[in-house]
């Protein structure tokens, strides 16, 4: 009878530690797939923020800006410089601010301002052209450019403070095109300067002269 009992014992010890070694196996796997499923997941948010990264700069709005020395401002819109060791005019692209200088025409209002203000912006600092896709000289053999001071935008200062308005385009010498009209509403909405005469502005020029 103890023989028999002893029998019993055994076998439910024997059952008792077979299943308690499964369930630590099935613990220990689950830990691994746990552990395992992290370390992807971490390589593969690492790996999305270094593609990011990497993409970053193809996304920003490249700008080759080239020194130039000034000579002297002519107008609103026009000035001379020293580029590739000449002396060459840069007739700025897409706006154009009243006339003062132009032969056969007048005086015209806010003309002298325009003048006044472009003068004193190219003259603050470091002066550098950045050229668009299409040709770079005018029929009149100007150069034709974006300008920055301190790699500040000359164009966008005149528009915004509406000394000039958008005009002369033609592609494809349009790269800020979009910018530079949003520039001119803003001023056009204050009713800054040019935009304060009615009917002064229209799409051939400026109307009226200074009296």
């Amino acid at each position: 009878m103890k023989k028999i009992l002893i029998s019993m014992i055994a076998i439910v010890l024997s059952i008792t530690l077979a299943a308690c070694g499964s369930n630590h196996a099935a613990k220990n796997h689950s830990g691994s797939n746990g552990t395992e499923q992290v370390s992807q997941d971490t390589q593969s948010n690492e790996y999305s923020q270094t593609e990011q990264k990497a993409g970053t700069p193809h996304s920003k709005n490249h700008k080759k800006l080239i020194d130039v020395t000034l000579d002297r401002a002519i107008d609103g819109d026009t000035i001379k410089v020293i580029y590739n060791g000449k002396k060459d005019t840069v007739r700025y692209l897409l706006v154009d601010t009243p006339e003062t200088k132009k032969p056969n025409s007048c005086v015209q209002p806010y003309g002298e301002d325009a003048s006044k203000r472009n003068k004193e912006l190219v003259n603050s600092g470091k002066l550098q052209l950045e050229f668009d896709k299409g040709d770079r000289r005018d029929k009149y053999g100007r150069l034709l450019a974006y300008v920055y001071v301190d790699g500040k935008s000359v164009q966008e200062t005149l528009l915004k403070e509406g000394l000039a308005r958008v005009a002369y385009v033609y592609e494809p010498n349009t790269k800020y095109i979009d910018q530079f009209r949003l520039d001119e509403q803003e001023a056009k909405s204050d009713k800054l300067s040019i935009w304060s005469k009615s009917g002064y502005v229209t799409n051939r020029g400026f109307n009226g002269c200074v009296k």
